[in-house]
């Protein structure tokens, strides 16, 4: 049987809503059968649910020549208390970190805006944020926001003009796929934190972002990446594609070697590319998430590639008899 593209696009919209659907989320977590499942599914693009997971899967990352993101993954958090219990552990996260060792550089903290209580309010977000920016700045390192839905944007943007204020180092993420990054981007090189470039994962209307796997999806990277590079601003290349890595470096050359520049990539993912990279004389990152509340990252990752829908099978094996 052949599978289409319209086949596969259907799954990967299909898989994207379940990661949006808190409701099918709640009752999935809710039975034990069912949260050992899909558990198996998550561990092949997670460190685990805690942080001494995170920081082995480090370690491993660190010796083949990489620097290093970290996440505790999570979004959307709608209580304040549940928002404080998460700073806590991103502040303690980046204690962890400063305690990691000799490494090739500090790794960052990332997180997403809404994990830290910005859908509660502004201000709260804001305030836990300041507190993991200011713990990984004692930790000697940073914090990277991550991006979030379009309906988001402007809200994520804002908070992080207002920390970038106190913590200039403070990274931000964009995404190539909306129709209005290249007005954030002028926006943001403004400021001298890091801009980390991605294409976008999110389920997103037409009218606002560019289809999946494009032709102007693509494009719309390399015009981002074009004014990034020639204006010399620190740079995170996140993108697993291959075709688009090798457009990039016939297009720049020496200046992706260059100290500002890195590529980036998520754990489990590209790692065979990500390594050879490396071992070209190219600034390199990976980024390791961990933590139970991986529900949207592990889905949309999943989406992204439908076809990994047979690797989430596998990795549910079959039940044996007790």
């Amino acid at each position: 049987m052949d599978i289409t593209a319209a086949t596969l696009h259907t799954v990967s919209d299909t898989l994207r809503r379940w990661a949006l659907d808190e409701g099918l989320k709640a009752r999935t977590m809710a039975d034990p059968a069912l949260a050992a499942a899909a558990g198996r599914v998550a561990a092949r693009y997670t460190a685990g649910p805690d942080v001494d997971g995170a920081l082995a899967v480090l370690e491993a990352a660190s010796r083949r020549g990489h620097r290093i993101s970290v996440e505790c993954v999570g979004e959307s958090v709608r209580d304040a208390g549940v928002a404080s219990r998460e700073t806590e552990a991103f502040v303690d996260l980046a204690r962890r970190l400063g305690q990691a060792g000799v490494l090739p550089s500090p790794p960052t903290v990332s997180f997403d805006l809404s994990h830290l209580g910005s859908l509660v309010s502004p201000d709260l977000g804001l305030a836990n944020a300041s507190r993991v920016a200011q713990a990984a700045r004692d930790a000697g390192t940073s914090v990277m926001i991550s991006a979030e839905g379009s309906d988001r944007t402007d809200l994520v943007l804002d908070l992080w003009e207002r920390l970038s204020s106190d913590f200039p180092e403070t990274g931000i993420t964009l995404q190539a796929r909306l129709h209005r990054t290249p007005e954030d981007l002028e926006r943001v090189l403004r400021r001298p934190g890091p801009v980390r470039l991605v294409k976008g994962a999110f389920l997103e209307a037409s009218s606002v972002a560019y289809p999946r796997d494009s032709e102007p999806l693509v494009a719309a990277y390399h015009r981002l990446a074009d004014r990034l590079l020639t204006s010399g601003h620190r740079v995170n290349l996140a993108t697993h594609d291959a075709t688009l890595i090798d457009e990039l470096r016939a297009r720049h050359g020496d200046r992706l070697r260059e100290g500002q520049v890195e590529f980036e990539m998520l754990q489990g993912l590209g790692t065979e590319l990500l390594d050879g990279l490396q071992a070209e004389g190219f600034a390199t990152r990976e980024y390791i998430v961990y933590g139970p509340e991986w529900w949207l990252y592990v889905l949309n990752r999943i989406a992204e590639h439908p076809e990994r829908v047979l690797l989430a099978l596998a990795d549910l094996g079959y039940p044996t008899a007790g």
